[in-house]
């Protein structure tokens, strides 16, 4: 079952109204929502795209406490952000050095992320987000998106993804159809990285790939393999990480629309 508050599918909070937007959303969560065609939609103050359809998507952050300020062609809507407990995740056995990696390392971190976060700037008028997901592989949660991880008895950021335990080798598939923005196989934290883009802001992130099978620029369609499941990077077992962003606002793909816990 899908987690409590998660409203990832816009339910109808104005029935006399043409425009979809959900009342309430989890933290962590993504709305998609509807306007009419041709509305000019903000979110918080920030522009966003409205398809031809009058679809729009927006996230609520982690952190999030809301409300979200929703304007669509002048009319205001408030969303009401609820809260959720984010537990506390050891994780001893890392390489020290990816932990709290010396000054040229962390240069080549931090050159490294700035890549990864400009993919993530895409605005493509593409919905394929508005398909569903499915679970890129199938396996054992071990890392659940937002607790607070500890590395080697270091506290560190929140994890920004969910890890699902499998085998190395194990083929990873698009959980939606999108187009590769990213392909890495060597970066210090990460190991193997691909960026794949969805649409409208909408992006999935796999890390610590011992194989990728696609190239930036390509498009690639649900189901399909784009890498393998490897432990490279700051891992310490084989896994993927799977982390799913609107912009620069990180998601739990675990409350995405088609996706449901194990």
């Amino acid at each position: 079952m899908a987690l409590a508050g998660a409203l990832v599918w816009a339910t109808t909070a104005h029935a006399t109204s043409p425009v979809d937007i959900p009342s309430t959303m989890s933290q962590g969560a993504l709305a998609i929502a509807h306007a009419p065609p041709g509305s000019a939609v903000r979110v918080n103050g920030k522009p966003v795209r409205v398809g031809a359809d009058g679809v729009f998507v927006f996230g609520a952050g982690r952190d999030e406490q809301g409300p979200l300020k929703i304007d669509v062609a002048g009319r205001a809507y408030s969303v009401a952000v609820t809260p959720r407990d984010w537990p506390i995740e050891r994780v001893e056995g890392v390489p020290p050095k990816t932990v709290n990696p010396p000054p040229a390392i962390a240069a080549r971190i931090e050159r490294e992320q700035a890549l990864v976060v400009a993919a993530r700037n895409r605005d493509d008028a593409r919905e394929d987000f508005n398909h569903g997901f499915t679970w890129p592989v199938t396996g054992r949660i071990s890392g659940r998106f937002g607790n607070q991880r500890i590395y080697n008895g270091d506290p560190k950021a929140p994890h920004s993804g969910m890890d699902i335990a499998v085998p190395e080798g194990t083929p990873v598939k698009a959980p939606a159809a999108g187009v590769v923005t990213f392909a890495n196989p060597d970066l210090y934290l990460t190991g193997g990285t691909v960026l794949l883009d969805h649409g409208f802001g909408l992006s999935s992130n796999f890390l610590h790939l011992s194989r990728i099978d696609v190239k930036v620029g390509q498009r690639v369609q649900q189901g399909q393999v784009i890498g393998a499941a490897g432990k490279t990077g700051r891992a310490t077992g084989p896994h993927v990480h799977w982390g799913f962003n609107w912009f620069g606002v990180r998601l739990d793909p675990l409350l995405l629309p088609g996706i449901q816990a194990p």
